[in-house]
């Protein structure tokens, strides 16, 4: 799905602030709520019960946004809410939001959440680990009679897995256009709205500005495998990559494979080849976590005795930096403009329309979420999310974090993907602290124009 089709041109809203003091009015803050711990068991036995929404008869998951499964699982997390004293609505992007009074009714609000739509046969912790600890984080404040001074707000987006659809809109990126493309379960996503419960004729009234919201968390599985790698049980995220795709084409020549010799060819896939290789070089020749892939391919006319006249592919490339994502591309074409000339190619670059913009998180909201950590006595690492979620969108309006914890086996968007509930249990913890900590902050999270 081309994600530009949802999505206006807006610059990147970008948080900047000295953490100077930060570390220690942090931790004193965060120190009253030393003793107050979630419930693992609760949060296990939740994540379970929420898995059995769109189980096939062969025990596959497919709690697709807006199949039948999903508007089931969302009743499900409603129905907790409401006993949870949240009274939730749904916005008319279909955004499931629950909010709890603070001691300080002109205080912005402290929003977290996740989502609980799933990919086709994918697994129960992406999405369902942010959405579950969220709650369990209201949970955990009711039992110990703990009001907050900011208002509070579990937000469940919908749609993620098909485009972070609800954080689009509520950011006021959803266009008509968008509403008329099809999502994955087959139809509009102006169709799948409704079928939530929301309203696309009035998607604008969704939409929340920037000084809304006093900060936005977002628990979340890695869905790689680098904490579990190296021991680690924390993630915090320092941003998320933004990406680009190009749809590449080379044109040779078509011919017959018998009687043109080998010095007389022009085979477009032997130059994809070629390029294919170059990419990965490029890309591995500089320092950082940027990632290049090609991932698609498809040959004309695709057959024995004929040299190939016609490849297209699709490259992508991410990472943190936009000028670095600049910098691969004008390196790959070079290596292309020899390529084509010594294999007597044409080589053609596409952009296509569905670029996203990297997301950086708040330093004031890492620096609490380390401390959080450290209090719990978690080790710690700061890395990038090279997926995309719906706190790269929420960016746009408020100062946002994300919490990763480790994923085994690095597995994710799989029926294998699977973290423990040590270390779920652990990330929500983290995730408590964190709101109990910049609750007391009342300025110093502001957003830079």
């Amino acid at each position: 799905m081309k994600r530009k089709a949802f999505i206006k041109n807006s610059a990147l809203t970008a948080f900047s602030i000295s953490t100077f003091g930060i570390k220690n009015s942090f931790s004193n803050s965060m120190a009253t709520a030393n003793t107050i711990k979630v419930n693992s068991n609760r949060i296990s036995n939740r994540i379970f019960e929420l898995a059995k929404f769109g189980l096939d008869d062969k025990g596959r998951g497919y709690r697709v946004a807006y199949t039948k499964a999903d508007i089931e699982g969302r009743a499900w997390f409603m129905d907790l809410m409401k006993k949870a004293g949240l009274n939730p609505i749904i916005d008319a992007a279909g955004n499931i939001i629950g909010k709890r009074k603070g001691k300080n009714a002109s205080l912005k609000p402290i929003a977290f959440g996740s989502h609980i739509d799933m990919v086709p046969d994918g697994g129960n912790y992406d999405g369902t680990v942010g959405s579950i600890g969220a709650l369990e984080i209201i949970e955990t404040l009711n039992e110990n009679n703990i009001i907050t001074d900011h208002p509070l707000e579990l937000i469940i987006f919908a749609n993620e897995e098909g485009g972070t659809i609800g954080s689009i809109a509520m950011v006021g990126n959803l266009t008509p256009e968008g509403l008329l493309q099809k999502s994955q379960s087959g139809v509009t996503m102006a169709e799948g709205i409704k079928a939530i419960g929301g309203n696309p004729d009035h998607i604008q009234s969704c939409i929340r500005y920037k000084g809304e919201l006093h900060a936005w968390l977002e628990l979340h599985i890695e869905q790689g495998g680098i904490l579990e790698s190296e021991n680690l049980k924390i993630g915090v995220v320092e941003g998320i990559v933004g990406l680009r795709h190009w749809i590449v084409t080379l044109e040779g020549f078509a011919n017959h494979a018998g009687t043109t010799p080998m010095n007389r060819r022009q085979d477009a896939l032997l130059a994809a080849s070629k390029f294919i290789i170059a990419v990965n070089e490029v890309v591995n020749s500089v320092e950082g976590n940027q990632v290049g892939t090609v991932g698609k391919m498809a040959l004309q006319p695709g057959a024995y005795n004929v040299i190939p006249g016609k490849v297209v592919l699709g490259l992508e490339i991410r990472d943190l930096s936009d000028d670095k994502i600049d910098m691969l591309f004008a390196q790959i074409e070079k290596r292309a403009a020899i390529i084509a000339n010594e294999s007597k190619v044409k080589i053609i670059f596409e952009l296509e329309a569905n670029a996203s913009k990297p997301a950086l998180t708040n330093k004031v909201l890492q620096q609490a979420i380390f401390n959080a950590s450290n209090e719990l006595g978690l080790t710690t690492k700061l890395m990038q999310s090279g997926a995309g979620h719906d706190s790269q969108e929420v960016a746009f309006i408020a100062p946002s974090a994300m919490i990763f914890i480790p994923s085994v086996g690095g597995i994710s968007h799989s029926p294998k993907e699977f973290s423990t509930i040590l270390d779920i249990t652990n990330g929500t913890n983290v995730l408590l602290k964190t709101i109990l900590a910049i609750d007391k902050v009342i300025a110093g999270l502001e957003i830079n124009h």
